[in-house]
């Protein structure tokens, strides 16, 4: 645990990449295999549950301590985080009624310490065993499991507890310091880790082998090759470079080459997911790397007209097999989360697998291959069997259609044209790339349709977590009604720079009127530009509607709260959504 806890502190204070991969290698490559594997599991963000709640660690620290309950609420405020208070706060405070005799001896180099056994003895037995108590009993053992820790190790320990703890580091930085453990490329690691990972020494044995001693599981996916935003500050966007002009007119090109040299297919508005039949079992993952088997059952009677070692990757959505275009994603929404549908929900809400691309073909990675000849394969893959339709549920699985582009003049109308298709935008895909892992800019552009905006005006505001725990970074806003009241209407975490954070985070404090728990009430006088991509009816809201992907675009300095827009101006933008 000592030696993961200063990992932790090690990468929350460093703010090179290079830094971060040379602690992580250190560390995973001197680290028992089964305490590594638990940090694995950590570091790729997968020790989310939460083994006791914050109210609960609270209640235990000042139970431990003689620090009255209002100086606790003062710190936590100043703080903003209860696991950090109490690692500031235990130390100096520690007057429980827990004797010298009911605990270990304690110090650094005590081999019983809670500090100095093991990271998976933690996760296996120390903490479980802690959190399935109650009470006074609870509280004892959760006391002499933070006896003997510094603050970085107290911190570690209650981020554990409350299922709180967030590295701070991206997956890439974690398979680099991998691939210099192990010599294996990043792309066989991050393969290998698809389909989720189990801690367990055999396991981070496993992952760490050579090529030929690892035998893959069937029901694997591969990691995903994802499509980088097309904007018009996009890095590849040259109108003024001739090369850049097709010889069609003047429409300036958005991206390298001809237009004939990419692939243009709608964006659909569903949920990612690759599609696997191998060893007689059919498999369906979404993006996140779960298994849905059981939230979609159609889709996974029709992967077996499939033949055996064929991988699909495309587009889960909800489109019935009479309809030409798909349902709007709100319908997908009713599918989604539940492990066993009801006949009715089946009925009113048909799923379809909507393939774009083929990984893996007669059980043979089909990756490397160009783009262009991979579609081919698709083609000719998925059109006889809707055709002869012969397994049933068949029609289950559609082919994404190649739209016509053969000048840069039919891009921007094909946009135009989404919505009217059900999609959200348009994909372009170099004809002749692989596919890769990850976002690896080039390749793969999303061109999606210009998102609704809306001025609001800012309510509420609430800290963040992990390094943005003592600034106020979370935000509710709020529409004008026909009263002159402003309702709710949406929340957003994101659109700011760390030099806007800054700023409002010191206007909120000066401004706050109410104070609700970690809710802060603020003057409403700050407008900021909304950007969302839809909007639905919703009685759970105060404003009758929900907004999906709100984030904030602008801060609008230069307009007063009373100019802000109104809910009527929502609802006409509802109504004319497609």
């Amino acid at each position: 645990m000592r030696q993961f806890a200063a990992l932790y502190g090690e990468l929350d204070a460093s703010h090179g990449t290079g830094a971060k991969v040379e602690a992580l290698a250190t560390y995973l490559a001197a680290a028992d295999p089964e305490d590594a594997a638990w940090a694995l599991h950590v570091l790729l963000g997968k020790q989310g549950r939460r083994l006791i709640t914050a109210r609960r660690l609270r209640q235990i620290c000042l139970e431990g301590s003689s620090l009255p309950d209002w100086l606790f609420e003062a710190c936590y405020a100043h703080v903003g985080d209860s696991a950090e208070t109490i690692a500031l706060l235990w130390q100096q405070l520690a007057t429980g009624p827990l004797t010298a005799a009911a605990l270990p001896p304690q110090g650094p180099g005590n081999p019983q310490s809670p500090a100095a056994q093991p990271l998976h003895h933690w996760f296996t037995r120390l903490l479980p065993e802690a959190a399935a108590l109650e009470g006074a009993e609870q509280a004892q053992a959760v006391q002499r499991l933070w006896q003997g820790l510094n603050y970085g190790e107290l911190l570690v320990a209650n981020k554990l507890l409350t299922g709180g703890l967030r590295v701070g580091v991206a997956q890439g930085l974690v398979l680099r310091a991998l691939a210099r453990c192990s010599g294996l490329e990043q792309a066989v690691l991050q393969h290998r880790l698809m389909g989720g990972f189990q801690p367990s020494a055999a396991a981070f044995t496993a992952l760490l082998a050579s090529g030929e001693q690892v035998e893959l599981l069937p029901s694997r996916p591969y990691p995903f090759f994802l499509a980088s935003p097309l904007e018009a500050a996009t890095p590849a966007c040259q109108p003024t470079d001739p090369a850049l002009e097709t010889s069609a007119g003047n429409q300036p090109s958005p991206l390298p080459g001809a237009a004939s040299a990419w692939l243009a297919e709608w964006k659909w508005d569903g949920i990612r997911g690759q599609l696997i039949r191998r060893a007689g079992e059919a498999f369906l993952w979404s993006r996140g790397e779960e298994l849905i088997n059981a939230t979609f059952p159609e889709l996974i009677n029709a992967a077996t007209a499939l033949p055996d070692g064929t991988v699909l990757d495309g587009e889960v959505i909800v489109w019935p097999e009479a309809a030409d275009r798909p349902a709007p994603f709100q319908e997908l929404q009713r599918r989604l989360g539940r492990k066993a549908p009801g006949r009715t929900l089946l009925a009113s809400c048909p799923a379809a697998f909507v393939a774009y691309d083929l990984l893996e073909l007669g059980g043979n990675d089909w990756r490397q291959q160009p783009l262009r000849q991979r579609r081919a394969a698709l083609e000719e893959l998925i059109q006889p069997l809707r055709a002869a339709a012969a397994t049933p549920g068949a029609g289950r699985l559609r082919l994404s259609p190649l739209l016509p582009l053969t000048t840069w003049d039919q891009l921007e109308p094909l946009r135009q044209q989404a919505s009217s298709t059900g999609a959200e935008g348009l994909m372009l895909k170099a004809a002749e790339s692989p596919y890769l892992a990850g976002r690896r800019r080039g390749h793969w552009w999303k061109h999606k349709q210009e998102p609704y905006r809306l001025d609001a005006v800012l309510l509420y505001a609430q800290a963040g977590s992990g390094r943005r725990a003592n600034l106020f970074t979370d935000y509710t806003f709020g529409l004008w009604d026909g009263q002159g009241q402003l309702v709710s209407f949406a929340k957003a975490y994101s659109g700011l720079n760390d030099s806007e954070i800054t700023t409002l985070d010191q206007w909120i404090r000066r401004h706050t009127t109410e104070r609700f728990g970690p809710v802060r009430a603020v003057q409403p006088e700050q407008v900021f530009e909304l950007a969302f991509e839809g909007l639905q009816r919703s009685s759970r809201h105060k404003s009758g509607m929900a907004v999906r992907f709100p984030r904030i675009s602008r801060w609008r300095r230069d307009k007063p709260a009373s100019e802000a827009d109104t809910l009527a101006h929502a609802l006409v933008m509802l109504e004319r959504a497609p």
